[in-house]
């Protein structure tokens, strides 16, 4: 989808309810086919998920948004896990021990196997980190400051030695996925085994369909269901109906009014919590000296232009809030560093003082990336437009080429419609996957869209290698303020994790992560 304009002579409330409007016909409009999504009730021993993005690889590399997180861990597993407390806890170790600054002793759980049978070894791990690191544009890789060598000490310990102090490391290892060596690649595993609670019987990342079996050989104690289906259903309308009809178990990210017509239906449970999510607009940090965009006063300028707050209450109807700092402020170590103030007045002064006239923006995002995101950027198109900033939105299928574009490998655009959350909980993990890319980073676009600001980086560096509690929250608090001096985002909020099922379905504890444990979901009835 592609759209552009100017904007209108409006009022903000016509504005802004236009947008919604025109946001819910695209999503509305498979309706009258929902033939087109999940057809058949499931049985009695199979749990039907239905996600909106599609789940291109029960591997994590490179694809890890929230609700992958639940299907990747039925299946493969780390060392640690983040529980719902966001404190780390043991899984595949049943030792993860800090002996020195800067080592970490660990000891495999006894009797830890993959599915096949085969044990899980100290080389799988040491493979594991290797695959991370080699692994271009990788996601995870984005969180470590620097990756720790595996040093054996014998069959089942060794020791994660690194350079420089890494208090939170226990909470890294959980997103690193532990496979068999031998088929372990610096790619995203379509195939392989795992030791977790479920097996892969098919799957077509083509479709995003996945089914699962419970695992015969799992180490831990056996899943209450039999079976998972996974489908990726990307219109909302469609979800919605699948769940209204029982074709469907779960469905999660859906848009406040879906919530609230589904939260009124019997055998219908709507959960929600806080997250640790930061959805955005992101600036393009790649542009050449002398473009508009590389000039910090220019980007805080247009971020006078967004109307935060009737974004807040009459697009997402009051189901997020509009963030006040860098990272969402319920993660351990964040701060408040200011907020975004509307006045199109103040937006066109400083514009002019600038000498910036005529600006065009290209305004780019995947489908699914937040709830009612189509209906967001409509009203932000007009907001702009009434400071005499023309846009273009330009909106990416699930499974499309928005990496290579975010890359700059594919296109030039200007704002980035994403989000971004913190499998860890804490402040250091957004700070260093966002915001402390370097130069050599970006030779091979491994920054987060081109933000490569060296002093910002050291900061983050110092802070993610500081042992000291007391004196890691101060160096934090500094990274932060430093980062929201740079205007990195046009516009930010925070989410709630949602999450709709059916009153069959019991024992699934929303974390924070926009996850929960497959494990424990029971059916009942």
């Amino acid at each position: 989808m592609t759209r552009s304009g100017s904007g209108p002579e409006l009022s903000r409330r016509t504005l802004l309810r236009w947008g919604a409007i025109a946001g819910a016909g695209v999503t509305l409009g498979p309706l009258l086919n929902a033939c087109a999504g999940p057809t058949g009730t499931p049985g009695p021993g199979t749990l039907t998920l239905a996600l909106n993005r599609s789940l291109i690889s029960l591997d994590n590399k490179l694809n890890q948004f929230d609700a992958a997180v639940t299907v990747q861990r039925g299946v493969r597993q780390a060392l640690t896990m983040v529980g719902q407390d966001l404190k780390p806890r043991l899984v595949l170790a049943d030792r993860f021990e800090l002996t020195a600054p800067t080592q970490w002793t660990v000891h495999l759980r006894d009797g830890v196997r993959y599915s096949d049978g085969s044990p899980v070894t100290v080389q799988d791990v040491t493979t594991a980190l290797e695959m991370y690191q080699q692994v271009n544009g990788s996601f995870i890789a984005g969180f470590f400051s620097e990756f720790p060598t595996v040093v054996p000490v014998d069959d089942a310990t060794f020791v994660l030695q690194t350079e420089r102090p890494i208090p939170v490391l226990d909470y890294l290892m959980a997103n690193i996925l532990v496979t068999p060596s031998g088929s372990n690649r610096p790619e995203e595993l379509q195939e392989g085994i795992g030791s977790g609670p479920y097996v892969m019987r098919s799957g077509n990342r083509g479709t995003g369909n996945y089914s699962l079996a419970v695992n015969e050989n799992y180490w831990g104690t056996k899943p209450r269901v039999p079976n998972v289906q996974v489908r990726f259903v990307p219109e909302e309308s469609s979800r919605v109906v699948s769940l209204r009809s029982g074709e469907v178990d779960v469905i999660d990210s859906i848009t406040p009014d879906s919530a609230d017509q589904l939260a009124g239906l019997p055998g219908v449970r709507i959960t929600r919590t806080p997250s640790t999510r930061i959805n955005q607009l992101f600036y393009n940090f790649r542009k050449p000296q002398g473009h508009p965009l590389a000039d910090p006063r220019v980007r805080e300028a247009l971020t006078y232009a967004i109307d935060g707050r009737a974004l807040v209450q009459d697009v997402l109807v009051g189901s997020v809030t509009q963030a006040d700092g860098v990272v969402p402020t319920g993660l351990e170590g964040a701060v408040k560093t200011g907020e975004y103030v509307y006045d199109p007045q103040q937006a066109k002064q400083r514009l002019d003082a600038l000498g910036v006239r005529d600006l065009e923006l290209k305004i780019i995002w995947e489908s699914g990336e937040f709830a009612s995101d189509t209906s967001v950027m409509e009203a932000v198109l007009q907001m702009l437009g009434q400071v005499g900033v023309r846009s273009t939105l330009q909106q990416f299928e699930p499974g499309g080429d928005i990496l290579s574009w975010r890359q700059g490998k594919a296109g030039d655009w200007d704002v980035l419609g994403n989000g971004f959350s913190s499998p860890t909980g804490l402040a250091v993990s957004i700070l260093q996957g966002m915001y402390a890319g370097t130069p050599e980073k970006e030779q091979t676009r491994d920054t987060y869209q081109g933000y490569v600001v060296p002093s910002i980086a050291a900061q983050i560096a110092d802070a993610s290698a500081e042992p000291d509690a007391a004196r890691r929250a101060q160096l934090l608090s500094d990274a932060q303020k430093a980062v929201w001096a740079t205007w990195p985002c046009l516009w930010a909020f925070v989410p709630n994790a949602v999450l709709a099922s059916r009153d069959r379905v019991g024992d699934i504890s929303l974390a924070p992560t926009n996850s929960y444990d497959l494990a424990s979901a029971r059916l009942e009835g």
